[in-house]
């Protein structure tokens, strides 16, 4: 469902979204407002989505049992991606 209404652009903005149509981007003035509508709801959503799945994760395992826990000291995950980027080469 669309909803007429009327809005307010300054020179600046009104100019774009008047070139954006003649050049053939869009069909007209409203579609280049909804679409820049579209793109702020999609920026808003995915880091927030983004930022709470890796929130949800890491106090997943924050809950763990320390034996489940991996040690820096002890893991030598390190070495084992220079080792594999030196046999790349």
């Amino acid at each position: 469902m669309t909803v007429k209404i009327s809005i307010e652009l300054d020179d600046s903005h009104r100019e774009f979204a008047e070139k954006m149509v003649k050049d053939g981007v869009y069909p007209s003035i409203s579609s280049v407002v909804q679409a820049g509508i579209e793109q702020m709801m999609q920026n808003d959503e995915v880091p927030a989505d983004a930022l709470a799945e890796m929130a949800d994760e890491i106090h997943r395992r924050m809950e763990l049992p320390k034996e489940q826990w991996i040690s820096m000291r002890d893991d030598n995950v390190f070495d084992r991606v220079r080792a594999r980027l030196a046999a790349r080469k």
